[in-house]
């Protein structure tokens, strides 16, 4: 018996061929859109803060693999590292021993920025400033100086300013709190980029973390806002992540990218290699989809609320 729609020879349907076949057909189309794209660079340096105050939504794999997405379409890109367990300086491959000078001298000890910048293995303009164990005692250290909220905005500040050849990104990768390392964050920035995990009790927590941002925003920095949310871990075989996919859109339809980032195992296995999923397997789709995510970021551009300098 004939099939309709059906090779009679390989059994393989005529509307595209095998899932797999498919699948393959889709990631060689984006590879090949990816290759052709000229990303705009901004005007002024962006500096954007990821944060979520619930862990284990992808903060930190977030900021390095769209660093490294955007150095790789030769933009210049700084990522600081604010988490005292110090993933993203192991991810970009830079020194963070507890004798290594790092962003915990910068806040504590007024330590200038361009003394504890190292250059990533990963891309020639992307650089990091490290984590190291010390900035886990931080959080204490602060609450006794002299403008405790300020300390990183007046260092990059000054940094950013020194600079001939200003980063036209510098990406803030925050401890999964709302403690004083949390604000500096804020207070440095001028946009925040929130990742959520496309699972149960995405949202929850969220608003907390708005009105923190609404207060930041109010008495220590007016130029912050929100700028961009990504959806994270989206897994398309589940209609809980496609629900929690659209309460988020619904919620923010301005803020949210069109790309979601799958779970992805190469995404996962990069850190452990001390690279980003951009470097550790370039055309995989979790590497394809941060590609994507890093190209809508550049083309959005810097919100017109103030001053992105």
């Amino acid at each position: 018996m004939k099939h309709p729609g059906v090779d009679q020879h390989s059994g393989t349907a005529l509307d595209g061929g095998t899932p797999l076949a498919r699948e393959i057909a889709e990631l060689t189309r984006r590879r090949q859109a990816i290759a052709a794209d000229q990303l705009p660079k901004p005007d002024k340096t962006r500096v954007l803060t990821i944060s979520n105050q619930k862990g284990g939504v992808g903060k930190t794999t977030t900021a390095v693999n769209l660093a490294a997405a955007l150095a790789r379409q030769g933009a210049k890109v700084l990522v600081i590292d604010l988490d005292p367990q110090g993933n993203a300086s192991t991810a970009l491959g830079v020194e963070h021993r507890a004798e290594t000078a790092s962003v915990y001298d910068v806040i504590v000890s007024d330590v200038p920025l361009a003394d504890v910048v190292q250059k990533s293995p990963e891309f020639g303009s992307l650089f990091c400033v490290p984590a190291t164990i010390h900035l886990a005692g931080a959080e204490i250290e602060l609450v006794s100086l002299v403008a405790r909220e300020q300390r990183l905005r007046r260092a990059l500040d000054l940094y950013l300013a020194e600079m001939d050849e200003p980063y036209h990104y510098v990406f803030i990768d925050c401890p999964p709190s709302l403690g004083l390392l949390t604000i500096n964050a804020f207070v440095a920035a001028r946009e925040v980029l929130i990742p959520i995990q496309c699972e149960y009790y995405a949202l929850e927590g969220l608003s907390q973390l708005l009105k923190s941002i609404e207060l930041i925003e109010k008495h220590l920095n007016p130029d912050l806002t929100v700028s961009t949310i990504l959806l994270t871990m989206y897994d398309s075989r589940t209609n809980l992540a496609n629900q929690v996919a659209q309460d988020v859109r619904d919620h923010f339809p301005d803020q949210v990218l069109e790309t979601l980032i799958p779970r992805s195992v190469r995404v996962s296995e990069a850190p452990s290699y001390g690279q980003s999923v951009i470097s550790y397997d370039l055309n995989s789709a979790g590497s394809l989809s941060y590609l994507e995510a890093a190209a809508e970021i550049a083309r959005r551009g810097a919100p017109q609320t103030g001053d992105t300098q």
